[in-house]
């Protein structure tokens, strides 16, 4: 399949010369969207010997990997949806050991504990999650390179014992690791009872004797390891790296060639079902319109590209991205897209309509506003953005601009053209750019290094808009962006949101000076810390009030105040 993720899979397993088979094995291509935004998971889970329900652990292991790392968000990494799914299913197994203890004793041994290794290829990445001794391996040549570690604790040559395993413990340490991929790339699951026994050549050699037939490959290589003496179950997965997208092509849930985008409306007017009354706002990047849909009477906006972007691909591609995250990203701080209501035949994006003003015009009509309204608002929007960073997703523009606030006082985050989405930028790096996309004046200082955003930088932001509230002004001026390296960013200097015109706390200055700190590891550990210390001052926000003498040493105390008396009848006997 050209364009796009394309892989063969071979897999085998056979209960050898024991009773029954305890190893689980499984794989799940998808086609797609969700090709393209989760990949295609391969899972195998050896149940250990001493447990009588180590085959249901391993089964339960597999099944639910399988099963429920499709059903986390598109916007997550692989590694945070994998590993979430994973420690989901060791908490379960765990549970279920200690439910069932009085049947198969204390012994963690006899319980539901297995080893586990999985793989997800997503785009040009392999992504590796391991736990236990069952292997994966990369046809090299020849030959296997083995790319996970084995858990195994050796105490004699005759005496191991697994380190880790899924199941044991109430939290289970993973083992991650990304790789590149390329196409032809071999990659080999494997169980003790394969690969123990067999070669590296033998194997290497017979999936290249049966390419066409993995399958059958991995049948050989398991007939291979029992003729060598192999006394355990027997599992091999093969997985072969066939094609891979090409820039674009993987990121087919937010193409944006199947549609044009429209020519621009003369409100008011019909557009494609609904009905334009008038232009809300109109930049370099888009023109959004006030419209009403004629079935439901319901007001919405519709955001149409600007004449500007149509000829770059990139830009409309990131326009496309808007919608597709205000569908995801659920809070009552973020604005919403409205479900089409029928077949679209231009490119645009739908979302409800926030009737309100900017934070900018609120900040023009209340140049002294009250500290508590200032709070009031920063702590709304720290729960707009915490929304999005739960769905790693950084927001990368937040400004006075790009927030809005209704009638009765409710803020909401609008305009996610500038947002990057971590499982996005896995499928479609290109959604990425170098170039900085925020407004400068509320930019992070490490975008101006070239370093990737992150939740502190919007915090960064966050910060300055809570002290130009405030204050009126920013807190470095317009030095930010002027700062191109590190040396020229320590040199930037805070200048304090006190005055003598406004009597702001020390500790709420203190609070702004941490959140806005161009170093990111300074500042707050997360939004929720930043908006606390804002509402209840931390003790080393706080002056320090010296104690009086009289409560740090009243003995002095009295003999000061006996001697200045003293000194004072003597003064007033030589007046006399």
């Amino acid at each position: 399949m050209s364009g796009g993720l394309a892989v063969s899979i071979g897999q085998h397993s056979d209960r050898g010369r024991k009773a029954a088979n305890q190893d689980f094995h499984g794989a799940l291509s998808p086609e797609g969207r969700i090709l393209a935004s989760k990949g295609i998971a391969i899972a195998l889970a050896d149940g250990i010997s001493t447990s009588p329900v180590s085959r249901e652990a391993a089964e339960t292991a597999v099944k639910s990997f399988l099963t429920d790392y499709y059903c986390t968000s598109e916007a997550w990494t692989v590694k945070t949806s994998a590993q979430r799914v994973i420690d989901a299913a060791n908490s379960w197994l765990h549970a279920a050991t200690r439910r069932d203890r009085r049947t198969y004793g204390s012994d963690p041994d006899q319980g539901y504990v297995c080893t586990f290794s999985a793989m997800v290829l997503k785009s040009r990445s392999a992504h590796l999650f391991h736990i236990g001794d069952s292997r994966i391996f990369r046809v090299s040549g020849e030959t296997l390179e083995l790319l996970t570690n084995d858990h195994r604790v050796v105490l004699s040559s005759q005496e191991s014992y697994l380190g880790r395993a899924l199941g044991v413990a109430p939290n289970v340490e993973i083992d991650y690791r990304a790789l590149e991929l390329s196409p032809g790339d071999v990659f080999v699951l494997a169980t003790d009872g394969v690969y123990e026994h067999v070669a590296p050549r033998f194997v290497a050699q017979a999936i290249a004797a049966f390419r066409d037939d993995l399958d059958h490959a991995a049948h050989c290589i398991v007939a291979e390891a029992l003729a060598r003496g192999s006394t355990d179950n027997l599992t091999i997965q093969i997985a072969r790296v066939d094609s891979l997208p090409d820039g674009n092509a993987g990121d087919v849930f937010i193409r944006a060639d199947e549609l044009a985008p429209p020519p621009l409306p003369e409100a008011p007017c019909d557009f494609d079902g609904y009905r334009i009354l008038r232009q809300i706002h109109a930049n370099n990047r888009s023109h959004i319109y006030l419209a009403a849909d004629p079935e439901t009477g319901a007001r919405v906006a519709i955001k149409i590209p600007s004449i500007d972007l149509r000829s770059d691909e990139a830009s409309l591609r990131r326009f496309m991205m808007e919608e597709w995250i205000a569908r995801r990203v659920r809070s009552a701080h973020v604005l919403k897209a409205v479900p089409p209501g029928h077949r679209r035949n231009f490119l645009y994006v739908v979302t409800d309509y926030v009737e309100g003003q900017t934070l900018r015009q609120w900040m023009i009509d209340n140049p002294r506003p009250a500290l508590a309204s200032v709070l009031a608002i920063v702590e709304q929007i720290e729960k707009g953005l915490r929304a999005f960073h739960r769905m790693e997703m950084v927001h990368q523009d937040l400004r006075p601009e790009n927030i809005m606030i209704d009638r009765d006082g409710v803020v909401t985050i609008i305009d996610f053209g500038s947002t990057k989405v971590a499982g996005v930028r896995e499928t479609a790096p290109d959604l990425d750019p170098e170039e900085i996309l925020g407004t400068l004046q509320y930019t992070a200082p490490e975008y101006f290094l070239g370093e990737p955003g992150s939740a502190a930088s919007d915090l960064f932001s966050l910060g300055v808009i809570a002290y130009e509230m405030l204050t009126g002004r920013l807190p470095y001026g317009a030095a930010v962006s002027r700062a191109r390296s590190r040396k020229a960013q320590r040199r930037l200097r805070y200048v304090s949101a006190r005055s003598p015109s406004r009597p702001i706390p020390e500790w709420i200055d203190a609070t702004l000076r941490r959140a806005v700190d161009p170093d990111p590891f300074k500042r707050h550990d997360a939004l929720s810390e930043f908006v606390d210390d804002l509402r209840r001052p931390r003790p080393e926000f706080v002056p320090k009030r010296r104690r009086p003498l009289i409560e740090r040493n009243p003995l002095l105390f009295w003999q000061i105040l006996s001697l200045m008396l003293a000194i004072a009848v003597v003064v007033l006997l030589a007046r006399l």
